[in-house]
């Protein structure tokens, strides 16, 4: 239901605890007792595990309170900040601390503070002084803040405005935007908003996008694309989305639409540019590839988010390619063969492939079914990654780990073939995915100045940092080098205040 990359190159998954026992054991005699518990008063099967992508090993991990359709995102520390769930999980708030894969780090939950309002459904998002904001949730028409704001929580009109029969207001989609400030653009329902989270108001109403609600459970995704050259602009992409209604009407047939709209959200007069996937899809996840284009994976063709209410598995990606002229934007590329549907998930790894988990369709686990639960996990691998691109794909040989704000840095690679181009240096932020939104995801393509021979078959390349923490908030970023479109693997690198 919930997956996230950290930076010991390893991937948090979460569940929910209250669905029984799962497929893997806590082990060492651990075991979560609770009394409230529908279905196991003493539950000793892990709810959450963490991967090791070195070695493909899972290592159960510890959740004491329910994390089902909860939120999350990293702090500027590398921590993982999760927060919220239903019934136990409602106001709490956890904290996982990365480790070496060698470690047993596990989850912690926070004793001293909680939650101002409980939230269910929420999105988070980090600000530039490296503070979090958490939105919404079910019945919950505030925001409130980690660490907690004096003003406690804090009411926001426009959730309430946007909310319908359906709760079409939920996970709402939130962008730090790239202004002084950092204000952020709130997407909820088929509307957005220009939020100043310092005054908290509403600076700027944008027009409504066409094509009916977009957020959960109506299962449209929406991405940021890359924030390259000054910085000053950011463009927002919103894809997909059931049709008006379908959920209420358990329309499990109803056909998805493809619509897409993108939008200028920093521009003065801002307007949305219809566009149009190849087909119809819901709960497609959306994912910044190194490169600057966006990978559309997972989903269904039919239905809506919830238990039971998807059907016409979405198997092929879609390419989306921000600078090429409208028409041609979309590239549909090769299909998968694991139907992932509602509570599926996918993240870009430091390798550049593009991690797959999740798809429960069902309440609890349920196997013998048209979609069954889906236990496997995969990894997607872009055209960039294609063997006949081998000879183009760089290697980072020397970079620093920690830079600050404004900071002028060398960052050293080699490439099999001569360089013929400048190679970019990007960084991608490592997002909280879950219910077809992640929570956090960015990519910033570096200001960088040519590949200059350095002996030995190395490259130079200077880099400026970006300058403030609304472009990149403060933290942990996976740097890639990307030659002629294919991107090096990705080493860690700390932006701090």
């Amino acid at each position: 239901m919930h997956t996230a990359v950290t930076r010991f190159n390893t991937v948090v998954l979460l569940d929910r605890t209250n669905i029984g026992p799962s497929r893997k054991a806590l082990g060492r005699h651990r075991c979560r007792k609770d009394p409230n518990d529908v279905v196991l008063k003493r539950d000793c099967y892990a709810h959450s595990v963490l991967f090791d992508l070195g070695t493909n090993q899972i290592r159960p991990l510890m959740i004491q309170t329910d994390t089902w359709c909860s939120s999350g995102q990293f702090l500027s520390d590398g921590s993982l900040l999760q927060t919220g769930g239903d019934r136990d999980g409602f106001k709490k708030i956890r904290k996982f601390e990365p480790c070496d894969p060698n470690e047993t780090c596990d989850w912690v939950e926070l004793q001293d503070t909680e939650l101002i309002t409980g939230r269910w459904y929420a999105s988070n998002q980090i600000l530039p002084d490296g503070s979090v904001i958490i939105v919404g949730g079910r019945g919950t028409n505030t925001v409130e803040y980690y660490p907690p704001r004096q003003n406690g929580a804090v009411p926001f009109q426009f959730l309430a405005d946007v909310e319908d029969k359906q709760m079409d207001n939920l996970y709402p989609y939130v962008h730090l935007l790239p202004d002084d400030g950092g204000n952020l653009f709130i997407f909820a329902n088929s509307r957005a908003v220009k939020y100043d989270h310092r005054l908290n108001t509403v600076v700027k109403e944008y027009p409504p996008l066409d094509g009916g609600p977009r957020n959960y459970p109506s299962g449209g995704s929406s991405a940021m694309l890359a924030i390259q050259g000054d910085f000053a602009t950011a463009e927002i992409l919103i894809c997909g989305g059931a049709q008006s209604g379908a959920f209420t009407a358990r329309a499990v047939d109803a056909p998805a639409h493809g619509t897409c709209g993108r939008i200028v959200a920093t521009a003065p007069e801002p307007a949305w540019v219809a566009g149009e996937m190849p087909f119809g899809r819901i709960m497609g996840d959306m994912v910044n590839l190194p490169t600057g284009e966006i990978l559309i994976i997972n989903g269904a063709q039919a239905g809506s988010q919830g238990f039971e209410m998807g059907s016409d598995p979405c198997l092929y990606p879609l390419l989306y390619r921000p600078d090429q002229p409208i028409g041609l934007r979309f590239m549909t590329l090769n299909p998968g063969t694991v139907p992932r549907m509602y509570h599926s998930t996918a993240n870009l790894l430091p390798d550049g492939r593009i991690l797959l988990a999740g798809s429960n369709p069902h309440y609890f686990y349920k196997f013998n079914a048209e979609f069954p639960t889906e236990l496997r996990i995969e990894a997607f691998s872009p055209e960039y990654l294609s063997p006949d691109r081998a000879n183009l794909r760089p290697e980072i040989r020397e970079i620093p780990q920690i830079v600050r704000y404004g900071e002028v840095f060398d960052v050293f690679v080699t490439v099999p073939l001569p360089v013929v181009e400048t190679i970019q240096i990007n960084w991608g932020s490592a997002p909280f995915a879950t219910h077809s939104f992640s929570q956090g995801q960015r990519l910033v393509k570096l200001t960088v100045g040519p590949s200059i021979p350095d002996g030995e078959g190395r490259y130079r390349i200077q880099c400026t940092a970006p300058l403030n923490g609304a472009v990149s908030p403060p933290g942990y970023y996976m740097a890639f080098a990307v030659n002629q479109g294919v991107p090096s693997v990705a080493r860690w690198i700390r932006i701090v205040l």
